[in-house]
């Protein structure tokens, strides 16, 4: 396998394409544009996707309408909120940022992006798994990156393995891709 053409979105759905069967219950922590909501309702049962603004909202309720899914449920709520709607799932996806193409005033901050990532790990299955891609570059990612990657070497690892992969001698910041799995 090369990695010459990969990127960090590109693992994360080759990632989810390996892990997530029809019966699994699906989270897309940061629907955006809807692509990973896309991608989770193609293999999962049921997927609930969460966002702060209601643009990712409606360009993903598109995006789903144009492909005829229809095992998602949208929901216009904070990621850190996802234990109010979702008792459990195989897989949380997270893709911290700003929306693409969106307003870059608006994007993810460290301090609910963490509350999230507990909240995912509180839920998801003991074959579950949390997958992050961290955009960083740009005026506002830097705190973000810094602190979730301080937080994740606080897990314990007899619960959880971090696996962190970066394109270390790529330009403008490549964006990093994380998986947490639960240990069972």
């Amino acid at each position: 396998m090369t990695y010459f053409d990969k990127n960090a979105l590109k693992l994360s759905h080759e990632y989810i394409k390996q892990h997530v069967t029809k019966g699994d219950v699906c989270v897309d922590a940061t629907m955006g544009r809807g692509r990973d909501t896309l991608l989770l309702c193609s293999i999962a049962k049921e997927v609930f996707a969460f966002d702060i603004q209601s643009e990712a909202l409606s360009s993903t309720k598109k995006l789903l309408e144009e492909n005829q899914i229809s095992n998602a449920k949208l929901i216009l709520d904070s990621h850190h909120n996802l234990k109010n709607y979702v008792q459990s799932a195989k897989c949380v996806v997270f893709n911290f940022g700003f929306l693409p193409g969106g307003d870059h005033s608006i994007f993810s901050h460290s301090d609910t992006s963490i509350k999230a990532i507990r909240a995912a790990l509180d839920i998801i299955a003991d074959d579950g798994f949390v997958s992050i891609c961290s955009y960083y570059g740009g005026d506002t990612g830097f705190e973000e990156r810094d602190a979730l990657l301080a937080f994740l070497q606080t897990l314990d690892a007899k619960k959880y393995t971090v696996m962190l992969q970066s394109f270390h001698n790529r330009p403008n910041c490549p964006p990093l891709f994380i998986v947490i799995e639960k240990n069972h």
